[in-house]
């Protein structure tokens, strides 16, 4: 089942600024347009227009040659990435949820790019693991915000020196500010797994990190050297 992300309606910025955001800036055509239009009118949950247009004004920059995202959705993303990026740019994504991988497949023979996508069903922790020798230019992380501690360390092995890390949703309307006693018991794991991720690479030497306040927190993470974040594997973040 394709379900709505209540964090959808918590944005960590004035809601008259996102709609601006929202409706004022380019808007896409074509068949990436009718699929924004589709999943937005239905609520299901893709990366908001403001990020859209982010994309669409960094990838050309980065002209990245090998995508990897881990949360296919509907395919919206997937879509977007291969039209902003560098001729023959391919996309390897995972996803779970065998509803969404349905739409995804229909929605990438739309867009005509089945070819410049290869979908991986199922755990994103058993992909990465089997794609340990691939060298990645871009990767975009938009899952299970819970999941974030534990598949950054495999993403960041495989991302190139130079290479750019976009995770989406880390701020989660602002509640990972709260104190974990004010946090509802079913959203705890989310709040101290966040927010023990942001504690590791928000300022590690190894890496550049900021939070750009685009949809709910958009985390970019340029790789500048390699590190070994293996502690981060067993699960459970480190005291």
């Amino acid at each position: 089942m394709i379900k709505r992300n209540e964090m959808m309606d918590r944005p960590v910025i004035e809601n008259d600024v996102r709609e601006y955001l929202r409706k004022e800036q380019k808007q896409l055509s074509g068949e990436l347009r009718k699929i924004e239009m589709w999943a937005n009118e239905r609520r299901v949950p893709i990366i908001p227009h403001e990020t859209v247009t982010f994309f669409n004004w960094l990838l050309p920059i980065l002209q990245p040659k090998e995508i990897l995202e881990i949360g296919t959705a509907i395919g919206f993303s997937a879509g977007l990435m291969i039209q902003a990026s560098s001729t023959g740019s391919h996309v390897t994504t995972i996803e779970r949820n065998p509803d969404m991988i349905e739409k995804a497949k229909v929605n990438f023979e739309t867009l005509g790019i089945s070819d410049q996508v290869t979908l991986l069903e199922g755990q994103a922790s058993d992909w990465l693991e089997k794609l340990k020798n691939e060298s990645i230019d871009f990767i975009f992380m938009d899952s299970a915000k819970a999941k974030y501690y534990d598949f950054f360390p495999l993403c960041y092995e495989l991302l190139k020196k130079g290479g750019v890390i976009a995770i989406d949703d880390v701020l989660q309307g602002g509640t990972i500010l709260d104190d974990r006693s004010d946090v509802p018991r079913r959203r705890r794991k989310i709040h101290e797994k966040l927010n023990a991720f942001l504690d590791v690479v928000l300022d590690h030497p190894a890496l550049d990190a900021s939070i750009i306040p685009l949809g709910d927190g958009l985390l970019l993470i340029t790789k500048r050297e390699s590190f070994d974040f293996g502690f981060m594997l067993t699960g459970e973040p480190r005291a």
